[in-house]
């Protein structure tokens, strides 16, 4: 069956935004607010959404951190490594074996509900990956919707339905050289593993891959970033996340829509919604 996304976009006369309408309209009942997305009380709907792509190594991890630490508490992250398969029905050998730089390697559908549930102002339960063992952990993680989200891996702009779902698509491009000592430093001192292993799988898998699938992605990128984390660049990115994480652009459900007393007096009515700057909905309070 078709997922459909509802998100709050100024699409006049559109039939999703007559749906989205509807259903706005049925969070309200005799019994106060209720939202069918069961909003989080300050985040707006729907959340700015980043995609950060580029080759192993090539400073991803990095961009995303600096641009989002000064605004964690709104800020969700989304690691592409914790949507590799599970692959508990292989033992260690079979595992080891896995082209892990390949689109295949990845749990699409479970990464596009989850942006789809995020993006609904839903909770997700993000699996986690062992990169010791080749495969997820046991345990998840419980992930909040937030004002942003940042999608960050090395095929984070690869799907077309994910891709329909990021505000804005980052590229990371560094020289190849480079890339290849950050690799042979992460997965060596990191992660314990053997250097003739590693620099077997960078030249078996890791370097054909990023030229059939990975460095392609970059036609559809908005921003390309050069030489990792670039100051000017990413300055301008944590500009932007700084902007889209202001209390100002939040709808806070307690502040905007008065509930009715136990004296029964009527409901206030709920602000207007209005289609901002960034073409989103947002409420505007009455004077």
């Amino acid at each position: 069956m078709e997922r459909k996304t509802i998100r709050w976009r100024a699409v006049l006369g559109s039939v999703e935004e007559a749906d989205a309408e509807r259903q706005f309209s049925n969070g309200f009942d005799s019994g106060g607010f209720k939202s069918p997305f069961h909003l989080h009380p300050t985040m707006s709907i729907p959340s700015f959404v980043i995609g950060i792509a580029g080759g192993t190594g090539a400073g991803k991890t990095t961009v995303a951190r600096e641009i989002t630490e000064t605004r964690s508490d709104s800020v969700t992250r989304i690691p592409m490594d914790n949507y590799y398969k599970d692959l508990s029905h292989l033992d260690f050998e079979e595992r080891t074996e896995i082209n892990y730089d390949h689109p295949s390697a990845f749990e699409w559908e479970l990464l596009r509900d989850h942006l789809d549930s995020l993006l609904s102002g839903q909770t997700v339960q993000m699996p986690q990956y062992d990169f010791s063992v080749h495969n997820r952990k046991d345990e998840r993680v419980t992930v909040e919707p937030t004002d942003v989200v940042v999608l960050e891996g090395i095929l984070a702009l690869y799907d077309s339905e994910v891709n329909e779902m990021l505000d804005l698509q980052v590229y990371v491009e560094t020289d190849a050289d480079v890339r290849i000592l950050r690799r042979i430093e992460r997965d060596v001192v990191d992660r314990g593993r053997g250097l003739e292993g590693v620099m077997d799988q960078y030249l078996s898998t890791v370097k054909p891959m990023h030229e059939q699938f990975v460095e392609p992605t970059k036609k559809h990128a908005d921003l390309i970033i050069p030489e990792g984390a670039n100051r000017v660049a990413v300055n301008l990115l944590e500009e932007k996340v700084r902007a889209e994480t202001r209390t100002e652009h939040a709808w806070d459900v307690e502040e905007e829509i008065r509930l009715p007393t136990d004296e029964g007096t009527e409901r206030n009515k709920a602000p207007a919604a209005t289609p901002d700057g960034g073409g989103r909905w947002s409420s505007e309070k009455s004077e």
